[in-house]
């Protein structure tokens, strides 16, 4: 009977429905498709889950995280955990639901790195100190493992003091506050140093509040800059300036202290609510200038080392912390202006006289032109009137030169001295700077340290010899040196010049001569007392020209005359006035009446 139940047909059964592949049931095939689709997971792509490891080999892990497929993740996003387990519970980030072989994208990592990032912000909005691994050092800091996120510890956030040695660091698990979270570029930075600042604070507090000016503490070199010293006092630190190192001058403070030294300073100054500590360390010495021996006085001679140089002078230490300025006008005898570097540079070791002294305000000036002989005390008997010597050329002005006989001993050449025959406009057309020259002195000022001197008067005047030579009407042969506007000048023989217009240059054929042409001259004027000799080309031609034409009219007149007085010689010219007929009728006229 069962048996006939089992084969026997069913008696409504839809073969038609059957061949298409059509369900016959209670439910239709969209509701039971919906019941398959409500029994899974709902996810959404980029979101974190936690899903089940159904399998696990060398290479990938498959996880279950309820979805109609599993998804793939490679093994070395475990790597981190290499007690990983088939049937452990993971959290993945979902990168697409369906790729285009339908298959689900998962990833470990991912989601790690997004729970991480969570972590990090809240730590920042709660404040919360988190543990981080530091990892290797980098540029400026330490890179440091945060929830798999590396974030960037700076040097300055390590530790309250400054660190020298990064490496020791590396390989440490510490305790951090996330200060600065960068949301676009994902970057984090963390400090240690916030860590201890509060209780540093605290500490700060209670070590300003017992301070006193004048209070002696020890301390412990914790940082040179150029500028000072930081000391650590026990919590807080201090800070001695460059110039509280010592009483006498400091280029780095690296000459005076060392890094973990211990000192004793004295506090100066301090600012409750900057907390700032000025501290000083010269103070705890007497100063150098109380130790000043009390015999020295102005007139005395010292040794000491250049410390400082300016333009004006150097600054010269004969003590430690005791300087002394020597201006650069008491560093030669020398009237020009010289600077302090020409004498002297940073180092040297020098002797000076006192010139004043000032125990009260400090200061002290002093001198090295006093240790030679002032050579202006006896000028009269070493440079007298009429003497010669041997100048160096110093400086140029429109109206004459100065020179140097000897350090110290300068004089002045005036234009007018500088040549009997040449016409000097600017002294540089005679001489150059630093060139030697030879002097004559012709006038001695003490008082205003001034040799008046002459060159020209190394030689004899020779306007008073010349005279007989440059005679007016002279032919002279000369040479065109120099145009200008009013003319030429012309050298002659004897080292003279002359001087020609421009109306006396023209040459008999019209055209006018140019410089280095050497022509015949005629001397129009020799003028001894200006010192001038006038000179004409054109006056030759010219004079000879009128010689020719009064030659030739003084002929002509001879002539006119000669044949003038043989005609009132013959007798027909002895003839009357009567025996003209014009007179025979005015007499015949004057008889009728």
């Amino acid at each position: 009977m069962n048996e006939e139940i089992k084969t026997s047909p069913i008696e409504d059964f839809d073969w038609e429905a059957y061949e298409k592949g059509e369900q016959k049931g209670t439910k239709s095939r969209e509701e039971l498709t919906k019941t398959y689709d409500e029994s899974l997971n709902t996810v959404k792509d980029k979101e974190v889950i936690e899903g089940t490891i159904i399998a696990l080999n060398k290479r990938e892990a498959v996880v279950n995280i309820g979805y109609k497929s599993d998804g793939i993740i490679p093994v070395n996003e475990f790597r981190y955990n290499p007690d990983i387990k088939v049937g452990d519970t993971v959290e993945v980030f979902i990168e697409n639901q369906e790729d285009k072989k339908g298959q689900l994208i998962l990833s470990h990592r991912k989601a790690r790195m997004s729970r991480s990032w969570e972590r990090i912000n809240q730590a920042l909005e709660n404040d919360e100190v988190i543990k981080g691994f530091i990892k290797c050092r980098t540029k400026g800091g330490m890179i440091v493992d945060v929830f798999g996120i590396e974030a960037f510890l700076p040097g300055s956030q390590i530790d309250v003091k400054p660190i020298r040695d990064y490496d020791i660091f590396v390989g440490k698990t510490m305790e951090f506050k996330v200060v600065k979270i960068n949301q676009e570029f994902k970057n984090v930075v963390v400090s240690h140093k916030a860590l201890i600042e509060a209780e540093l604070e605290q500490q700060k507090k209670e070590i300003i509040s017992k301070l006193e000016r004048g209070q002696v503490l020890k301390g412990v070199v914790k940082n040179i800059t150029t500028y000072g010293v930081f000391i650590d006092l026990g919590g807080v630190d201090g800070l001695i300036h460059i110039t509280d190192l010592s009483w006498g001058r400091v280029s780095h403070p690296e000459e005076v202290v060392k890094l973990d030294q211990e000192l004793d300073v004295v506090i100066l100054d301090f600012d409750d609510e900057r907390k700032r500590i000025a501290l000083g360390l010269k103070q705890l010495q007497p100063h150098p200038w109380d130790a000043l021996d009390s015999e020295l006085k102005v007139g005395d001679k010292v040794n000491g080392r250049v410390v400082v140089m300016a333009d004006y002078g150097a600054f010269v230490e004969i003590a430690p912390g005791v300087e002394g300025l020597i201006h650069v006008s008491e560093m030669s005898w020398s009237q020009h202006l010289r600077s302090a570097q020409d004498f002297m540079k940073v180092g040297d070791e020098v002797e000076a006289v006192i010139l004043t002294l000032d125990r009260d305000e400090r200061k002290m000036s002093l001198g090295i032109k006093q240790l030679k002989k002032d050579p202006w005390e006896d000028i009269e008997v070493r440079y007298p009137m009429g003497s010669k010597h041997t100048a160096k050329v110093r400086n140029f002005t429109n109206f004459g030169v100065f020179v140097e006989i000897e350090e110290g001993v300068d004089g002045l050449i005036h234009i007018s001295d500088l040549s009997w025959t040449k016409k000097v406009k600017h002294p540089s057309e005679f001489t150059q700077l630093g060139a030697e020259i030879e002097v004559v002195v012709l006038e001695i000022d003490k008082d205003n340290r001034r040799l008046s001197l002459g060159h020209k008067q190394l030689e004899d005047n020779p306007w008073e010899g010349l005279e007989a030579i440059f005679t007016p009407g002279s032919i002279q042969e000369g040479t065109i040196v120099e145009m200008q506007d009013k003319g030429a000048v012309i050298s002659l023989d004897h080292g003279m010049e002359g001087f020609a217009t421009p109306k006396h240059l023209v040459k008999q054929d019209g055209s006018m001569p140019k410089v280095g042409d050497t022509l015949d001259f005629k001397v129009i004027e020799f003028n001894k007392d200006n010192k001038r000799i006038f000179l004409s080309h054109s006056r030759i031609f010219e004079d000879e020209a009128k010689a020719e034409k009064n030659e030739a009219r003084k002929a002509r007149r001879q002539n006119s005359r000669r044949e003038e007085q043989p005609v009132l010689n013959t007798p027909i010219e002895k003839t009357t006035l009567g025996d003209l007929q014009e007179l025979a009728a005015l007499k015949e006229k004057l008889a009728g009446k």
